[in-house]
């Protein structure tokens, strides 16, 4: 299985740490070990004093695909869900400051939530799963929401794009960007996932 994750698929997010707007997809891969595994807390790494949460809509390929054409990107997943995409900031700028790969920042134990619910995109079917709002809540506050809709690039733009360079296999998982809000993680938080008015995820944090 292949976490295949896209950054800087929101304007607002790219904008909010300094970063330019993406002309095509942006893309890089963690690892299934990152997997945070149900039930489990997340613990923040020794080595990171800046770990930041980035909710993420999520959808799971149901077909192998090579060069995938946009207009059947369709036919490759049925369901959608929610996770998050912890990063390591000041690890990550460490990195980029150096144009090294970030995968030290991105790919640690516990670095992916992914939920056990997955919801068919079928049950939208009349206004379309891209309306559907997605969000996160840290201690009961919301921090960030959004819905596809924003996106740069959409859900099947991204199938197509990453299907050039790498074959797609049943199982994989897309993590498909981040919008604005991300922020820290600390001691004692609990990060709730919620896609429309649906529970999807609880984590709680440990440092």
């Amino acid at each position: 299985m292949k976490l295949i994750c896209i950054g800087r698929n929101y304007a607002d997010h790219a904008t909010e740490l300094g970063n330019a707007v993406p002309k095509e997809p942006l893309f890089f891969l963690k690892p299934d070990s990152s997997v945070l595994p149900h039930r489990h807390p997340f613990y923040i790494p020794a080595w990171t004093r800046d770990v930041h949460h980035e909710v993420e809509l999520l959808v799971r390929i149901t077909r192998n695909g090579k060069c995938i054409a946009p207009e059947f990107a369709h036919r490759y997943f049925d369901e959608i869900s929610l996770g998050i995409d912890f990063t390591a900031r000041d690890v990550q700028a460490q990195l980029k400051a150096k144009g090294h790969p970030w995968e030290k920042a991105k790919g640690f134990d516990g670095s992916a939530v992914i939920s056990r619910k997955w919801l068919p995109k079928s049950r939208w079917e009349e206004e379309g799963w891209e309306k559907v709002p997605f969000s996160l809540k840290k201690n009961g506050k919301e921090v960030q929401s959004a819905t596809a809709e924003s996106m740069l690039f959409h859900v099947h733009e991204l199938i197509a794009h990453v299907s050039q360079f790498m074959t797609l296999k049943m199982g994989d998982v897309l993590f498909t960007g981040t919008p604005s809000g991300v922020g820290p993680v600390a001691d004692g938080d609990e990060l709730e996932g919620f896609l429309e008015n649906e529970a999807m995820f609880r984590v709680q944090v440990h440092g």
